[in-house]
């Protein structure tokens, strides 16, 4: 009998680490899932509007959190067969909440918060399944310490299990669900993994509640983390979090929206957690650390502009390979600073706090209190800091008083070197100047020294740099700019045009230019007959207004735009004129288009521009068959659809065909890019027009510039299922 209990204790010793690796990767890749697929569902009745999406993340993050806190709470306070017990009663009561859905009759009520309508909205319809989902990876590795198993004192192998499967999920979403299935489906095979993964957490806790005492006697105790220890988990935390966020905006901004760009930068920090939470791995040691410092300073060096204003593709790489050991670097430390499993717990609600202030900042703080992308630069310098702390002997009191002493020195030298118009040379002595005087003042503390220095050689360069920008700011959509080029006045946000003025014309009525010019395909049909007995004229995306100039007496427009910095620059008479002495009662309704035109059924436009696709991405639920039917519903009986698809990497023209066949309507398209002499900053322009029958839009295809457009047969693109990379254009990244 005791060789029988021996052989089965040895095979349940075997079988622990298959089995809870096996749950814990099922539950992240499950976690991983559910975010992009009820986002998804969502969208259509909520809109892309920046409240939105803010609060959806606050969402995810304070669930989370929530759920770390959970797991803590649990693990310190209940028995192991009360944790299983209660846990077991969590899954079986989210089933209830399957598949992910909107609920019944749920609306959008405008009148109301749209904040904490969101928030009500997510947690009806996930908040059960998410909630459970977000306390396995800290309670599973607790109860694994438990199990008797293979390093059951070292647990934390576990979190690179749990961080694989997160990464799978991250890639399979958009790669292979969106692909081949719609969110109906994949809620669907949501919830049956969601089932399965019941029998892993019976399976996990059966195993640990069955051995209980001896489990109880492997967990030996120590002492509790100090604060020091907790802020220094939450900085670690914070680090990559923050960085991954401001590498994605800054390649966003200086190259553009390239497809799924970030899903790379957040792909490399979830593998960071993969090769570096182990005993096992060769990213460790003084030569990560050093790759580390090095990678550091060459981030700082790309986000300060020393190798020009904007970064190419390969600079680009080369941003995210830095950040990518970086990352490396900041959690191995955070491995290696990791409690025993008695505090494994509390140490994971830490790093999610952590790792939630990095978005928080990024996301909201940032854009909040700064102007440009500074936040990249903030926590480079926070990184620098930790990495070589141990080679310069910093203290806190050394650190502030470089701090101090550099902060002076650099802007006292930046604040020179604006005033007297600085050249290269006269900004290179003042900044030796300033160093000099640094190190008299730090003479006696080579750390306090080393910290002036950087402030020293860094603040200069970037504050007094050549700057030509008339306007620069920010809002969740990105960084706002406003510059002379050409002989043109030029919006952008990152690298999407907005439109552009003529800075040679002085006539009381600018001539429209960039993709607006009265010869382009939307200036045809505006001077056309159709747009000449328009009544009633609707523009998604207002841009600076450049269309208004196209307006005629008596005419009704009306704009749609959901960035309301966009609203701002267009109606300010100091940047642009098109507005204000074309159309200066028309009004701009703020907010996500399609919800609110859902909300506007008494209008009937004789023309309806959809002028929301000359970026690099595709806003899906503008495209969808669904989107189409409602924009039909607000058109004239005789009324026609105007899309601007100017696009760098997507054909649109494939899913609007589609859509166009399916609801038995007609389509045309015309790419135009004829420049014409008397246009200052000139755009060419891809455009389609929709009519219910040609003879509606033949007054403007008479010009023989226009061809008929054949859907190709591809997948319809529903609210349900649309898969934008199928329509990535053959030469996206030539």
């Amino acid at each position: 009998m005791a060789t029988t209990t021996a052989e089965n204790r040895v095979q349940t010793e075997r079988l622990a680490p298959v089995l809870f690796t096996a749950t814990i990767f099922l539950s992240a890749s499950l976690l991983f899932f559910v975010q992009p697929l009820f986002a998804k569902i969502v969208l259509p009745v909520i809109g892309g509007a920046p409240a939105v999406w803010t609060v959806a993340m606050l969402f995810f993050q304070s669930v989370l959190i929530a759920g770390y806190l959970y797991a803590h709470l649990s693990t310190r306070y209940l028995p192991i067969k009360a944790q299983v017990v209660l846990h077991t009663a969590i899954w079986g009561a989210a089933l209830f909440f399957l598949p992910p859905e909107l609920p019944e009759n749920w609306r959008l009520n405008a009148a109301e918060p749209v904040a904490l309508q969101t928030l009500g909205l997510f947690a009806l319809g996930i908040g059960a399944p998410f909630a459970l989902l977000s306390s396995n990876a800290p309670l599973i590795q607790s109860w694994y310490a438990r199990s008797g198993g293979p390093s059951a004192d070292d647990p934390y192998f576990l979190y690179g299990a749990s961080n694989l499967g997160s990464l799978l999920a991250l890639l399979a979403f958009p790669l292979v669900a969106e692909r081949y299935f719609g969110a109906g489906t994949i809620a669907f095979g949501f919830s049956v993994g969601f089932f399965v993964l019941g029998f892993g957490l019976l399976a996990s806790g059966g195993l640990i509640a069955g051995r209980q005492a001896q489990a109880s006697a492997k967990v030996e105790d120590s002492p509790a983390p100090a604060i020091q220890d907790y802020l220094f988990w939450a900085l670690l935390a914070f680090v990559p979090s923050s960085l991954m966020l401001a590498v994605t905006s800054k390649i966003s901004t200086d190259v553009g929206a390239v497809p799924l760009v970030w899903v790379i930068p957040l792909a490399l920090y979830l593998l960071t957690f993969v090769l570096t939470f182990s005993a096992r791995t060769v990213f460790q040691g003084a030569w990560l650390t050093k790759a580390g410092q090095l990678s550091a300073v060459l981030c700082l060096c790309l986000f300060v502009g020393v190798a020009g204003d904007h970064l190419s593709g390969g600079m680009s790489m080369v941003l995210i390979a830095s950040f990518f050991v970086v990352a490396l670097w900041a959690h191995r430390r955070l491995y290696e600073a990791r409690p025993r499993a008695q505090h494994l717990t509390i140490f994971y609600v830490t790093m999610s706090v952590g790792g939630a202030l990095g978005g928080l900042f990024n996301s909201i703080l940032a854009p909040s209190f700064f102007a440009d992308l500074i936040e990249g630069q903030i926590t480079l310098a926070i990184v620098l800091a930790l990495a070589f702390k141990p080679m310069l002997g910093l203290t806190a009191g050394t650190f502030w008083r470089g701090v101090l002493i550099g902060g002076a020195l650099g802007f006292a030298a930046s604040g020179t070197a604006l005033a007297i118009d600085a050249n290269a040379v006269s900004l290179g002595i003042l900044i030796g100047t300033a160093a000099l005087m640094a190190m008299v003042a730090a003479r006696k503390s080579p750390p306090t020294l080393v910290v002036a220095l950087a402030l020293i050689a860094v603040l200069p360069v970037w504050i007094a740099r050549d700057d030509d920008r008339l306007f620069s700011d920010r809002s969740f959509f990105g960084l706002h700019q406003v510059l002379d080029r050409d002989g043109a006045r030029i919006y952008s946000n990152g690298t999407t045009v907005h439109g552009a003025q003529s800075l040679q014309s002085d006539q009381v009525r600018p001539t429209p230019s960039a993709y607006y010019h009265s010869s382009g395909p939307m200036g045809q049909v505006l001077y056309s007959s159709i747009g000449i007995e328009a009544q009633s004229v609707g523009v998604v995306g207002l841009g600076v207004g450049a269309l208004a100039c196209h307006a005629r007496a008596g005419q009704n427009w009306h704009f749609y735009e959901i960035d309301a910095m966009v609203d701002r620059v267009a109606r300010d008479t100091s940047m642009f004129t098109f507005l204000s002495s074309c159309a200066p009662d028309a009004p701009t309704h703020l907010g996500d288009a399609r919800v609110v035109l859902a909300e506007q059924s008494g209008f009937a436009f004789d023309v309806l521009f959809l002028d929301a696709y000359s970026s690099n991405a595709v806003p899906v639920h503008l495209t969808t068959r669904e989107a189409m039917a409602l924009y039909l519903d607000r058109l004239a009986p005789t009324g026609v659809l105007v899309f601007h698809i100017s696009n760098r990497y997507y054909d649109i023209g494939l899913p609007l065909a589609r859509s166009a066949e399916a609801l038995g309507l007609h389509i045309w398209r015309q790419y135009h890019n004829e420049k014409p002499a008397d246009a200052e900053g000139f755009r060419p322009s891809d455009v389609v027009i929709i009519a219910r029958d040609p003879s509606h839009a033949a007054p403007v295809l008479q010009n023989g510039r226009w061809t008929k457009l054949a859907s190709d047969g591809g997948a319809i693109w529903t609210d349900d299922k649309a898969n934008p990379l199928s329509i990535l254009k053959p030469d996206a990244f030539r």
